[in-house]
């Protein structure tokens, strides 16, 4: 048989193949861009940060003064001593013009859990322990449940 024939009128045509052949529409995205499975890594690091920071300032207003940032990975210093040692946040005072600063390593803090509740947590025990150093005050000062599992 020729396939350059013309097909018989008997025979119906051939339908291409859609995405859409249960005639439900085309699929969209799989969540709303305001729910947290959209939200890449680090935008999720940069909440925990932010909900941690809100709670500090709550009790500490003075830490409206002091820039909280996230950083990837602590930059290399040639004045570290114990190069093995990664930092997981870091404490800069405040300088001429300048407002004292807190930075949070999300790399190594990620590195080190693995679920979602233990990295807030943990991101939650940084700030406190960088707080409290910028205060000169104990940890516990900062938040009475900073020892607490």
């Amino acid at each position: 048989m020729d396939s350059s024939a013309p097909q018989s009128p008997a025979e119906p045509p051939r339908r291409r193949r859609h995405r859409d052949r249960h005639g439900r529409g085309l699929r969209g995205p799989l969540a709303p861009p305001q729910v947290p499975i959209s939200l890449t890594r680090s935008e999720l690091f940069e909440d925990y940060v932010r909900e941690s920071v809100e709670r500090l300032e709550r009790r500490w207003p003075q830490l409206v003064d002091v820039e909280f940032a996230v950083q990837e990975v602590p930059l290399a210093d040639a004045g570290a001593p114990e190069p093995e040692a990664v930092p997981l946040g870091r404490v800069i005072a405040a300088a001429q013009g300048r407002k004292s600063r807190i930075i949070v390593y999300r790399r190594p803090v990620e590195i080190r859990v693995k679920t979602r509740d233990d990295r807030a947590a943990l991101v939650h025990e940084i700030l406190i322990e960088q707080v409290a150093d910028l205060l000169g005050l104990s940890p516990d000062a900062i938040d009475p449940r900073y020892d607490e599992e």
